[in-house]
């Protein structure tokens, strides 16, 4: 903000983004809202107004600068987090646009890593979803400074005031517009801006910039009527306890002053400006791209993460200086097909610069399928993004965000530092993903290219869990929701992946529910060489989780002491193959009790094979049970929402362990079979208007309801 408070500046367009000298001349701004709020249409227009683009492009023709990512054209939407450098006032300012849709708070918690303050964008149409509630109190929690630009002024529904009220009941009193728009003469366009503490008119009709004038008659009861809410809130955080009084006593605070204040409070994120905007005829971006320059802080006022070493010793805290230690971030992995791999970066400490040999690490994300890894490479040039297009630049200083490409180890959330001094990041948050899709290779060489275009997709998004089942001999790709899958899938065949979907399996167990005898009889000659191995064998059940016991009663040698361990070999082979249904054997003790043998034909291989056969020979006799793996569930959904919720976890078999609240959330903690849980994701948001949410753990096996086992041992014998 201006000293004309709120004052859009009458310049002209500036250019490409500059390569900057000092963090001060910096701001990391992060680009929020739900999906289809106009968030990259808002970006795209900042882009066209400050000369970096020569227009602005078009979502619904895939012509933005943001969303270039085949995935985002195809579905109309950003998919993946996107930096847009602009320059305003001699600040560059890196717009970080995010994805609005739940399935990518991946790209989203990227962003915010990134950045050092956020714009909300908010419909003046569509009100606000569950998710931008809730990450406005997470940028809370953490005091980032926050803004909010109203879009959508020209749509026939939209209502700014009942848009601001909303902000307020949801966000805070601290959160007042700066202006109001001003309508045409046929009250269904909005033409300009009316700013409430110049008291001027900001007029767009003759284009970009405005012309500033003094308001018409009609327009002064407007300003008086908002004029004296908003200076009280203003006041409100300043640090003059004196002004409040002198207010309310009547005398006239100075413009300068109410400005001094209004930006310390911006930058503090204790009050939130309302700029109303509309991108398609840019009014309103010059006010927005003021509050973002005099409003938002630069880097040398947001805190530097904590790093470590290597060996997770606490290391010196850092500061925002060019001159200190190198420490970056790589917030962003994508993997171009001309290019190879390209790495958003984030540089909080030092300066990186082209043909330097820097370390390259990544610790804490092996459950995701990023193994440790530490290298030393060579980073042979510094880019300025713009979108997935690059530009080259000098260096990158501290507070600044670029992007490097090429690197053979670099994966999001990875830490570049010195050489001969790493440290090491701790990696950001990230939430689990819920939803499994299995897939497989058409041919042979598809396995191949899976194989290579998996392990990219891995490095880029960690949000995408993969894992190679041993068990069900499947791929799965847990993923954040449909959309998201959606988006894997498209990647994975853009890479020349011809592969399907196919239902995701369940890891079953199987036990006895009965004490049972078995005779494994193992004699055959071939070529001179006999094969002699007999056993007898019980089988009996034993408590959930106990696992596998192996007890010895053999009296008089009958089996060789040599050939008992061989029996005990064969018994557990037969136990990983399954009997029934095909799947692991547990929870048994099995006790040898009686045997023959030959002289000469016994050997290891005849007594393991007798051992097999006698626990094939004891299932026979026994009813083999089905085991399925339970999950505990914690499910946290609006109050609305807890009995339509609690009813349909009874309608998947799930037990309701209790409720408890969190915050304005219910939780609900069940468990559920595994079984029911593979589109839990999906039919969780329906249900709940995407307000729901999930996590699931592990919690044991259980039998398995009589109709559904012989249903799961059908289609065993179906498959083989």
């Amino acid at each position: 903000m201006t000293k004309a408070a709120g004052k859009p500046q009458e310049k002209g367009v500036t250019g490409r983004a500059p390569v900057v000298n000092a963090p001060g001349e910096v701001r990391n701004v992060v680009v929020v809202g739900h999906s289809g709020v106009g968030k990259t249409t808002l970006v795209e227009a900042l882009l066209a107004a400050t000369g970096t683009i020569d227009r602005a492009g078009s979502i619904t023709d895939g012509t933005t600068t943001c969303d270039t990512d085949p995935a985002a054209v195809k579905q109309q939407r950003s998919v993946t987090l996107s930096c847009a450098p602009i320059a305003h006032d001699g600040i560059k300012i890196n717009l970080l646009d995010t994805p609005g849709y739940a399935d990518f708070v991946g790209e989203l918690r990227a962003g915010l890593r990134a950045a050092d303050a956020a714009v909300f964008v908010v419909s003046a149409v569509d009100g606000m979803d569950a998710a931008t509630v809730a990450l406005w109190d997470e940028c809370a929690a953490v005091e980032m400074p926050r803004a909010v630009a109203v879009t959508r002024l020209d749509h026939p529904r939209a209502d700014l005031d009942e848009t601001v009220a909303l902000c307020r009941r949801v966000f805070g009193e601290g959160v007042l517009p700066l202006y109001l728009p001003m309508l045409d003469d046929t009250g269904e366009h909005v033409v300009g801006l009316i700013g409430l503490l110049t008291q001027k008119i900001y007029d767009y009709s003759e284009g970009y910039p405005p012309v500033v004038r003094e308001p018409d008659p009609e327009h002064l009861p407007m300003i008086e009527d908002a004029r004296g809410t908003l200076i009280e809130g203003v006041i409100a955080e300043s640090e003059d306890e004196t002004l409040m009084e002198r207010y309310i006593g009547g005398e006239e605070i100075d413009v300068d002053t109410l400005i001094d204040d209004l930006e310390t409070a911006v930058a503090r994120g204790s009050f939130h400006p309302v700029i109303p905007v509309n991108a398609p005829t840019l009014v309103g971006l010059d006010a927005l791209l003021e509050v973002i320059t005099r409003g938002f802080p630069s880097p040398l006022e947001h805190d530097v993460p904590p790093v470590t070493t290597l060996d997770g010793h606490p290391a010196a805290p850092l500061t925002c200086d060019p001159d200190g230690p190198l420490v970056a971030e790589v917030v962003k992995t994508t993997i171009d097909s001309y290019v190879g791999r390209v790495s958003l970066v984030r540089v909080f400490s030092g300066t990186l610069t082209p043909e330097s040999v820097v370390h390259i690490s990544g610790h804490g994300l092996g459950e995701r399928g990023h193994p440790d890894h530490d290298a030393d490479e060579r980073v042979a040039h510094i880019y300025t993004p713009l979108g997935s297009a690059l530009h080259e630049a000098p260096r990158c200083i501290a507070g600044d965000i670029c992007a490097i490409t090429k690197s053979g180890t670099a994966e999001t959330g990875d830490t570049i530092s010195l050489k001969d001094s790493p440290l090491l990041m701790a990696p950001w948050p990230m939430p689990e993903p819920l939803l499994p899709v299995a897939v497989v290779a058409k041919t042979r060489s598809d396995e191949d290219a899976l194989a290579k275009n998996l392990g990219r997709l891995v490095a880029g998004d960690p949000t995408l869990r993969l894992e190679r089942n041993a068990e069900t001999h499947q791929i799965v790709l847990w993923c954040m929701g449909e959309a998201h899958a959606d988006v894997v899938l498209d990647r994975l065949r853009g890479g020349g992946v011809d592969l399907d979907t196919e239902p995701v399996k369940v890891a079953f167990r199987e036990t006895f529910t009965a004490k049972a005898e078995g005779h494994g009889r193992h004699v055959k000659q071939s070529g001179g060489h006999g094969q002699y191995g007999v056993c007898h064998i019980t089988v009996e059940p034993l408590p959930r989780g106990a696992g596998f016991e192996f007890v010895d009663k053999i009296v008089g040698g009958v089996v060789p002491r040599q050939f008992i361990p061989s029996v005990e070999k064969g018994v557990l082979a037969q136990m990983r193959r399954g009997l029934g249904a095909g799947h692991p054997v547990v929870d048994v003790r099995i006790t040898l009790v009686d045997g023959k043998a030959h002289s000469v034909d016994s050997s290891d291989a005849a007594f393991q094979s007798a051992g097999a056969l006698a626990l094939r020979d004891a299932a026979e006799k026994a009813q083999i049970t089905v085991l399925e793996p339970v999950d505990e569930v914690t499910v946290r959904v609006p109050e609305m929402y807890v009995g339509a919720v609690m009813g349909d976890l009874s309608g998947r078999r799930g037990r309701v362990l209790g409720t408890g609240t969190d915050g304005d959330k219910a939780l609900i903690s069940a468990e559920v079979p595994a079984t029911e849980l593979v589109r839990y994701l999906i039919e969780l948001r329906a249900m709940t208007s995407g307000t729901g949410s999930f996590t699931r753990e592990f919690a044991r096996y259980e039998p398995m309801p009589a109709h559904l086992a012989d249903q799961v041992r059908k289609e065993a014998a179906a498959e083989g």
